[in-house]
């Protein structure tokens, strides 16, 4: 069960992060938070949710970088009673790894291995849950991608990265029996969403009258899962830690997805009824590091951390809509 205990949450500006901590605040638990506030995308969004969470007392946050080690390990040793670490801190987007491939080494290759080393090294460590993504099942075929389908053909630094994640956290629970969670990540979306995803983008171009991008000729499928339905699957990974009364490594994988896959020119139009103007569109061949369409096997997930979605695009959408207008003055 989730612990007493404060909580690190990692990448806790960003927009899960952030979704996370402000659930877990109002559920009454202290939250460590940490993040870089780079400026891969806008930094005041990052401050506005910030700012959100700084209204709670039990709430503290430092501004660092995952991979720097001493400053890391500085703010470690200044909380001791943490055995808990939800780690979400990652250079994200699978474009921009095609242009800045060294950010994504030094965050999601050496920012991860820092928190491993940190729980290593915490007596009484009790559970790492960390972020995965879709990414890692590449150029798979099959749908819809389970856990238990290898992923040996990433298409993406990005995906290359969270790929790496996971086998270093694999070879931790096995010398170290760390409990440990990955979480692969389908398509998140909704309110204080990133401005680098799909419905932010489409929604932020049809209000301003610009084409969108619409990659693969339009022939693209997602699952895409909104953010409310992320954060039930990771408080229940938090509620049901790896068991360590087996021989096997504590360290699982599952996935978080909506387990529904929708065409992305569903997704256009639903966004374009609830703003009432038609997008323009601009259609263009695959993208590089893009897969055409994505499935989340979700069964694994809803038998170990009673994780059941409920909101389809349809509900999720409005939503974003609604919060988008409000936070832009639209």
């Amino acid at each position: 069960m989730l612990s007493s205990s404060p909580i690190l949450v990692t990448g806790v500006a960003g927009f899960i992060g952030y979704s996370l901590t402000l659930h877990l605040l109002k559920n009454g638990f202290t939250v460590i938070g940490i993040d870089n506030l780079n400026d891969y995308y806008d930094v005041s969004l990052k401050q506005a949710r910030l700012k959100n969470l700084n209204d709670f007392p039990q709430f503290k946050f430092y501004q660092a970088n995952i991979s720097d080690r001493a400053h890391m390990q500085q703010i470690w040793d200044q909380h001791p009673a943490i055995v808990q670490i939800v780690h979400l801190a990652a250079q994200a987007g699978v474009r921009y790894s095609l242009i800045n491939p060294f950010a994504y080494i030094e965050a999601n290759i050496m920012g991860h291995m820092v928190i491993l080393e940190l729980a290593r090294h915490r007596e009484g460590f009790q559970h790492l849950i960390y972020a995965s993504s879709s990414s890692v099942y590449g150029g798979n075929t099959k749908l819809p991608f389970s856990v238990e389908d290898q992923c040996d053909t990433p298409v993406s630094l990005y995906a290359a990265t969270k790929k790496a994640d996971e086998l270093m956290t694999q070879s931790y629970a096995h010398l170290y029996r760390i409990p440990s969670t990955g979480l692969r990540f389908f398509t998140v979306y909704g309110p204080w969403g990133r401005p680098d995803m799909a419905v932010f983008l489409f929604t932020k171009a049809i209000v301003n009258d610009r084409p969108i991008q619409v990659f693969n000729h339009g022939v693209m499928k997602r699952d895409f899962t909104y953010i409310d339905d992320i954060i039930k699957g990771i408080v229940g990974a938090l509620n049901n830690p790896p068991s360590q009364d087996t021989s096997r490594p504590p360290h699982k994988i599952y996935n978080l997805g909506n387990n529904k896959s929708e065409k992305l020119i569903d997704f256009i139009h639903l966004i374009e009824g609830e703003l009432g103007k038609k997008a323009i569109l601009e259609m263009l061949p695959l993208q590089a590091g893009d897969v055409p369409e994505s499935l989340a096997d979700i069964a694994a997930s809803e038998q170990d951390l009673n994780y059941s979605p409920t909101t389809p695009i349809s509900q999720g959408i409005p939503k974003f809509i609604e919060w988008y207008k409000e936070y832009y003055k639209v």
